[in-house]
């Protein structure tokens, strides 16, 4: 069977890091995560608002290097919890159990003085808590191609229809 999801968005609020009577940490967090399309009528997008947990030294990273507004990408399961509220109807929730975090932008990105157009991915050495280095360096940019002005357009010649001059 097989469990995984990748979410990318922006924290909602400060993560709240609690530890279990044991001592383990445990933060818990919220992404607002844009769907990709627009509504029916084509018009604006709808944002799903999902509840994280991250346990042990992934908690303690996201309590230390994520803030409200953070941009972040969060790789786990889905997990579907049962729980009864204060009324004693017994009620479910969904939440993503992450098991490695990622920085979604770049520190640069995040204080709006970046020229890498944004869509950085940050250091994924520090995915499972490595806290020793808060380095993050940008993702190249494969937004767009144009060719060079150097290039003649003579360098390229129409195809018949026939297969037979294809190479492969």
């Amino acid at each position: 069977m097989l469990n995984h999801i990748v979410i990318m968005g922006r924290l909602t609020r400060d993560p709240e890091l609690r530890r279990t009577a044991s001592g383990i940490a445990v933060a818990s967090f919220t992404v607002a995560v844009d769907r990709d399309f627009g509504g029916r009528d084509g018009g604006e997008r709808e944002t799903d608002f999902i509840d994280c947990v991250a346990w042990r030294q992934t908690g303690e990273f996201v309590s230390k290097y994520f803030t409200k507004g953070s941009m972040i990408v969060v790789s786990g399961r889905l997990q579907i919890r049962g729980w009864t509220d204060k009324e004693g109807n017994k009620r479910r929730s969904a939440e993503v159990v992450a098991d490695n975090v990622y920085f979604g932008e770049s520190k640069r990105s995040s204080e709006g003085n970046s020229s890498y157009g944004g869509n950085s991915y940050g250091n994924p050495g520090n995915a499972y808590g490595n806290a020793g280095s808060s380095y993050s360096a940008p993702a190249p940019n494969y937004g767009s191609y144009s060719a060079p002005a150097s290039a003649p357009a003579s360098d390229f010649a129409m195809l018949e229809d026939d297969d037979a001059q294809l190479p492969f």
